[in-house]
């Protein structure tokens, strides 16, 4: 460890442990580092998670929930034919500043327009920064789903669609919807530091940025000028502790009041803590194995659906999960509407998996296998996972190089489709099926895309486009039956599981609710 990340750590463990925290400080262990401070161009939870302290969307989810609710705009009018959204904003919305920016304005449409076409128009000043990838925005469709963006007056805001879209109010509740500051972003322009704009955020949310010391420590300040009133703690630190262990420690001792992602092997231990709650709900999440159908031999439906039926689920469900979730044959959990329960699952059969692979003429096969390096809900041990699958696959004569790399470059490169096999999972954005078809979608199969099985059908892609645009519940669940049917009998990914999301915190905190969406929210949470 570098010399300064020490110095980080023992100046925070040091305020953290002379006495019990202040009563209007929360620390919050978090898993990993974030890839920067703009939800725009970043499709981790754990960069999400950093980035939603300083900002805030048109609409947003009320904690704990999926119900959509105002935010930056008051109310919202969708005209009758569902393409035209009117947006009336929100009056007297303050900005934060840096050691480089101060705002002389408030938050207007001018702001919103720029957050928009950011990253939808290719000659917008921004749109190359940091990358220029915005793969939420491409993957929700937004640029073939708008017509236009444009302001009527300073406080109205009109999207027009080229069609109906029944999950975009939703849509627009997730973080790549993030309102930025244009006043900041032509700041920063103009002192030939763009990217600044990412690295050192400046948004309308409840806390300002005050610093980051990668792979240390994220430190947020309560904004007194905050349009939804100053919080009730005062400051609010990401202590980034990437071990599952080590933030349970960090509980245990008052280091850390909120935690992520506690080892499945520590509930009983965590239930009995006399000091800790352990917070608990069904996650709307999926752990997958996606199998990149544009690499031989995988792109034989024979050949993926062999794996299917040689990975024995239900050992990782006992070993991995330690039981805390239930085994996956949707992509789609149960808690949400449309799940297709008539599904016939893929069984454990070893003996099924080797007729396939001599049918489908593969008499030996050697394969990749990917596994994540962090810990996220959706997966405990990725690692463990791939092991596991390792040795069932090698009953079937596949043999399995397992491989990882740091998070950000493992994401990067799945989505490129550098894999053949690769572990994966995704915990739901807003609560509609759309928001799980979507990562089979032929938009998202290529480079980049969220799809990293790389498969594409056509008739699944068209049902997903056509549940778009329908407004009727019943007639998208139809579509969305279907889609589950096609999926599972071409098997791109092997389902996993469904896990049960758990999370402790001290009992000291107040107000604090477990998201079904996977987030970590802090507004309105207090400490005692």
């Amino acid at each position: 460890m570098k010399r300064s990340k020490l110095i980080v750590a023992a100046l925070l463990g040091a305020s953290l442990m002379a006495s019990p925290v202040m009563a209007k400080s929360l620390v919050y262990c978090s898993e990993g580092s974030p890839e920067n401070f703009n939800p725009q161009i970043n499709t981790t939870g754990t960069s999400f998670d950093a980035a939603r302290p300083i900002y805030n969307q048109l609409v947003e989810f009320a904690p704990g929930t999926v119900e959509v609710v105002p935010g930056l705009a008051e109310k919202w009018e969708v005209s009758p034919d569902g393409k035209t959204i009117t947006f009336n904003l929100r009056k007297g919305v303050k900005f934060g500043a840096t050691k480089y920016f101060t705002p002389t304005r408030d938050f207007n449409a001018d702001d919103v327009l720029f957050s928009f076409n950011r990253q939808w128009k290719a000659d917008h000043p921004y749109n190359k920064v940091s990358g220029g990838a915005y793969d939420y925005f491409n993957d929700m469709g937004m640029p073939d789903l708008l017509e236009s963006i444009e302001k009527t007056d300073d406080y109205t805001v009109v999207m027009k669609l080229k069609e109906p879209n029944s999950p975009i109010i939703a849509n627009l509740a997730m973080d790549f919807a993030t309102i930025l500051s244009a006043e900041y972003g032509d700041a920063m322009l103009a002192a030939g530091t763009p990217e600044k704009l990412d690295q050192e955020p400046v948004g309308t949310g409840a806390f300002s940025f005050v610093a980051y010391q990668k792979d240390a420590v994220i430190r947020f300040k309560a904004r007194e000028d905050y349009w939804g009133g100053k919080q009730p703690i005062d400051d609010l630190v990401f202590a980034i502790t990437p071990d599952a262990s080590a933030r349970y420690a960090k509980i245990k001792a008052n280091e850390c009041q909120v935690m992520i992602a506690p080892n499945p092997a520590d509930l009983e231990v965590i239930k009995a803590d006399p000091n800790v709650n352990l917070l608990e709900q069904a996650g709307l999440n999926i752990g997958y194995l996606a199998l990149n159908a544009q690499k031989a031999p995988f792109d034989n439906v024979k050949v993926r659906q062999a794996i299917n039926y040689a990975i024995d689920r239900d050992s990782i469900l006992k070993e991995v999960y330690q039981g805390a979730g239930q085994k996956a044959k949707n992509l789609i959990p149960p808690t949400i509407w449309s799940y297709n329960d008539a599904i016939t699952d893929y069984p454990f059969d070893p003996e099924k998996a080797k007729a396939l692979l001599a049918e489908a003429g593969v008499t030996s096969l050697s394969s990749d296998l990917w596994y994540m390096p962090v810990q996220r809900p959706y997966n405990p041990n990725g690692k463990r996972m791939a092991e596991m699958m390792q040795a069932d696959l090698a009953k079937v004569g596949i043999t399995v190089e397992l491989k990882s790399f740091e998070w950000g470059e493992y994401r990067k490169r799945l989505q490129a489709g550098e894999h053949q096999m690769g572990l994966l999972g995704w915990t739901g954005d807003n609560g509609d099926p759309d928001n799980f078809f979507f990562l089979l979608g032929c938009a998202g199969g290529t480079p980049a895309g969220q799809n990293i099985s790389k498969w594409c059908n056509k008739e699944f892609d068209d049902l997903l486009m056509s549940a778009r645009t329908l407004t009727d519940v019943k007639e998208r669940s139809a579509l969305y039956a279907k889609m589950q049917e096609i999926s599972k009998a071409e098997a791109p990914q092997v389902t996993i599981a469904h896990s049960t999301v758990f999370e402790p915190i001290r009992k000291e905190v107040e107000g604090y609710k477990v998201s079904p969406l996977g987030r970590h929210e802090f507004t309105g949470v207090s400490v005692k």
